[in-house]
């Protein structure tokens, strides 16, 4: 039989071990680390050497304190200086600091007030909270100034418009020109940063300005009309004003200018240019044979021209007249032995075809004649259609048209001699299938416009995808209703052109001519275009 104190030993023994294990476990609880709530709050700033908004400012060195350690996330392109310096400052920390050190490069001009603005650069080294548009301001003279302006940057030809841009102000004094853009920095610069394209600028002085914004590709405040788009105001600016700004960014239509030239293949020169390509004649100048024959047309895709000519021209160097209206210029190209470019054709489209479409063939040899003979059009069980086959002479293209029935599937037979290209040659045989929808994998949009007078016609609406490629295109010279049929299921950006010049295109501006491209606005949201489905919408112009 057990004593008493046996047992009760054994039970303080169990009890000693329950409570070991609880501890145990209750310390491995608190061992383990939760993370804690996130720190979401930015860096702040302790002090700064000269302070912030100091005056009378002399030295060329900053040295700005935070409570934590920071680091600078892209830098060169949130980093904005107004006035621009002529060099670039050196900024640390390169990896992480709690001091932002700013060595300036530059002498400083007298009586200026500097802005540094950092933008989003500045964040934290562990989570990477941001220190949104920190500005370190100073001026070199009495009093910091203190003036603002303010703007939005539009798209002139898109319903969004790309950031960031780059807006600068230049004062108006006795050493301004309207070339002063293309080779000094401004008196004052800012930019936008998201699609809303708004934009301020701070710590302006009085006084009359002009403005303007680039879209640049080289961040140098300096425009470059082949790189960059442009946005500017015909009128000047005063400051102060209460006014806010609006500003259409734009590319702009460069000036013709001839380029070089090279030959590619045995008689096939191609011809480089910039600016507008309508109206360039090619002439070959070189002594020729009597039975000298020339073609050329311009490149799909590129500011390229291609030129062929037959026969053989007995020389080194083959010299050409590159004429565009009014201007002639004088192109050479060095002659060498090369092969004759092959005979190819093919269909430019791929998919099925619209109801309404033209089935084109891209030729890559100039088409001297066509033969309709040669050409059959038959469905897929072999009955003949009635097509037209004739030539797009400008881009060099084959076209075929038929009247086209809803899922059907086709055969096109080109037989060898429907083509004949510049020096003779007939194709081979070529054979291709398209095939169409039915009406109701499309849909349609039936188009109300309101408050047009005639004074505004006129007018090219357009049906645009994401891509701003054109889907569906109308032009009204008066007020009717606008159809568009056969649309592929897809959100859809509608926009006006007002067709100023009457030329049925829309057309860019021109900086130092003071011209704003043609005018255009989008209705205020996508259209929803979807399969056997018609939109009725109305469009208010303002």
């Amino acid at each position: 039989m057990r004593s008493a104190f046996s047992i009760s030993s054994q039970f303080l023994y169990f009890l000693s071990v329950v409570l070991i294990l609880l501890l145990f476990t209750d310390c491995a609880k608190k061992g383990t680390p939760s993370g804690g709530p996130r720190d979401t709050i930015p860096p702040v700033m302790l002090r700064s050497s000269p302070e912030n908004y100091s005056t009378h400012f002399k030295g060329s060195e900053i040295e700005i304190r935070f409570d934590e350690y920071i680091k600078l996330k892209d830098l060169q392109t949130e980093l904005v200086i107004s006035p621009p310096l002529k060099n670039n400052p050196f900024i640390t920390p390169l990896n992480t600091s709690k001091v932002l050190k700013i060595k300036i490069n530059d002498t400083l001009a007298p009586n200026t007030t500097y802005v540094f603005n950092f933008g989003n650069s500045i964040t934290d080294n562990n989570e990477g909270n941001v220190y949104k548009d920190f500005k370190y301001v100073f001026s070199t003279g009495d009093y910091i100034d203190s003036l603002k302006l303010k703007g939005r940057i539009k798209d002139a030809e898109k319903a969004v418009p790309e950031f960031p841009v780059t807006v600068m102000l230049y004062e108006i004094n006795e050493k301004y020109t309207d070339s002063i853009i293309f080779s000094e920095k401004p008196r004052y610069v800012t930019g936008t940063k998201d699609t809303t394209g708004i934009f301020e600028f701070t710590n302006l002085k009085a006084g009359r300005y002009r403005i303007a914004a680039l879209r640049e590709k080289t961040r140098n405040y300096l425009y470059n009309p082949k790189e960059d788009k442009i946005g500017f105001l015909q009128e000047e600016v005063r400051v102060p004003t209460d006014t806010t700004l609006t500003i259409s960014l734009f590319k702009e239509a460069l000036e013709y200018k001839a380029g070089k030239g090279s030959l590619v293949a045995k008689h096939h020169v191609i011809f480089g240019y910039t600016g507008a390509e309508d109206s360039i004649q090619i002439r070959m100048l070189n002594d020729k044979p009597v039975d000298f024959s020339e073609v050329f047309f311009k490149d799909e895709q590129k500011d390229t021209i291609h030129y062929w000519y037959k026969p053989m021209v007995n020389a080194d160097t083959l010299v050409f007249s590159m004429k565009h209206k009014e201007r002639v210029d004088t192109v050479k190209v060095r002659f060498k032995e090369l092969y004759r470019d092959s005979l190819n054709i093919s269909m430019m489209h791929s998919g099925p075809l619209k109801l309404k479409d033209t089935v084109k063939f891209r030729v890559s040899v100039p088409i001297a004649s066509t033969d309709s003979s040669k050409v059959r059009v038959m469905t897929s069980d072999s009955v003949l259609v009635k097509n037209r086959f004739y030539i797009n002479t400008k881009m060099n293209v084959a076209e075929i048209y038929f009247d086209k029935k809803e899922e059907k599937e086709y055969k096109l037979l080109l037989e060898p001699g429907a083509i004949t290209d510049f020096f003779g040659r007939e194709n081979d045989s070529l054979q291709v299938g398209i095939r169409t929808r039915s009406f109701s994998d499309y849909g349609s949009l039936r188009l109300t416009l309101e408050n047009v007078n005639q004074e505004k016609m006129p007018i090219i609406v357009q049906l645009v995808d994401d891509k701003y490629a054109v889907v569906a295109e109308d032009y009204l010279t008066e007020l009717r209703e606008v159809y568009f049929d056969e649309l592929l299921p897809n959100k859809y950006l509608l926009r006006i052109i007002f067709d100023s010049n009457k030329n049925r295109r829309w057309d860019s501006g021109n900086y130092l001519k003071g011209l704003l491209p043609e005018k255009v606005i989008y209705y205020p949201r996508k259209l929803d275009v979807r399969a056997n489905w018609s939109l009725n919408e109305k469009f208010r112009l303002k």
